[in-house]
């Protein structure tokens, strides 16, 4: 088991929800943490919340599809702890809509966002770990929907999709050097996600509707993600599934997808 005592953590997406659950949850197993977010003055309170548990924080406000913004979050843990271990990144949105009725513009900006600044943030970690002979762990914080897909949900879905394929690509290239790469897949979870969601469609209360449709029971807290996010750092394994019902749910679409087909015509609209 990995001892986190004094490790430090990176987390992109950290001033709410499971970045900021799973920053205060790093700082409680002993971990200091390097914050971003776009929203600075949410990070301030994180860090707060950090420095109450006796670690140290340092906050890094700005957009993670910024050129060099992955360079400089990582100089910031660098320069104040001479590295770091772990690598979470985390920051995204998502938005409801057809596919064929979502933009060029549309698509490409939640790639940017979803996949690809997350794949540049940890593919600059792990030169760097690689350059300093160092051990480290790298997550992206991928979906259940990254092994299916719903209505309206396509370009979210495929976001996921290519975070989970990339970390498992990786970890096989980089476990045997010392560097573990995980995925973690929440299902829905209670966070300010939807709130951008309504943003995105151009919809009052879409997200409101999007959560009143899931059941109960695939409702989860950001902390219940945070805990899981820690465990694997303490026992890392490739996958990170927050709830076991949906990990086989999962098993069984990829086995029988006209069954998931069947669902998603009777999804409510």
């Amino acid at each position: 088991m990995t001892n986190l005592a004094d490790r430090v953590m990176v987390i992109t997406g950290a001033s709410s929800g499971i970045g900021a659950a799973t920053a205060v949850a790093c700082a409680r197993a002993g971990m200091h943490v390097v914050l971003s977010g776009r929203d600075a003055a949410r990070l301030t309170t994180v860090a707060g919340l950090i420095r109450a548990q006796g670690r140290q924080a340092e906050s890094v406000p700005g957009d993670v599809t910024e050129p060099g913004f992955s360079a400089r979050l990582l100089d910031t843990a660098e320069g104040r702890w001479g590295g770091f271990y772990a690598v979470f990144a985390n920051a995204g949105y998502g938005f409801k809509r057809p596919l064929h009725e979502t933009s060029d513009t549309e698509l490409r900006a939640i790639f940017e966002v979803n996949f690809f600044a997350a794949n540049t943030l940890l593919c600059e970690a792990a030169r760097r770990l690689l350059a300093a002979g160092r051990p480290g762990h790298l997550l992206h914080c991928s979906s259940a929907v990254s092994k299916f897909t719903l209505p309206e949900f396509a370009a979210y879905s495929a976001t996921k999709a290519a975070q989970n394929h990339a970390a498992r690509a990786m970890n096989m290239e980089l476990r045997p050097r010392g560097i573990f790469v995980s995925s973690v897949h929440p299902v829905t979870t209670r966070t300010d996600f939807f709130d951008r969601m309504n943003e995105d469609t151009g919809r009052p209360r879409e997200g409101e509707k999007a959560l009143a449709h899931v059941p109960g029971w695939l409702l989860q807290r950001p902390e219940q993600v945070a805990e899981a996010v820690v465990r694997c750092l303490r026992r890392p394994r490739p996958e990170v599934w927050t709830s076991p019902l949906t990990r086989l749910m999962a098993g069984l679409i990829t086995i029988f997808p006209r069954g998931m087909d069947m669902l998603g015509r009777q999804a409510p609209q």
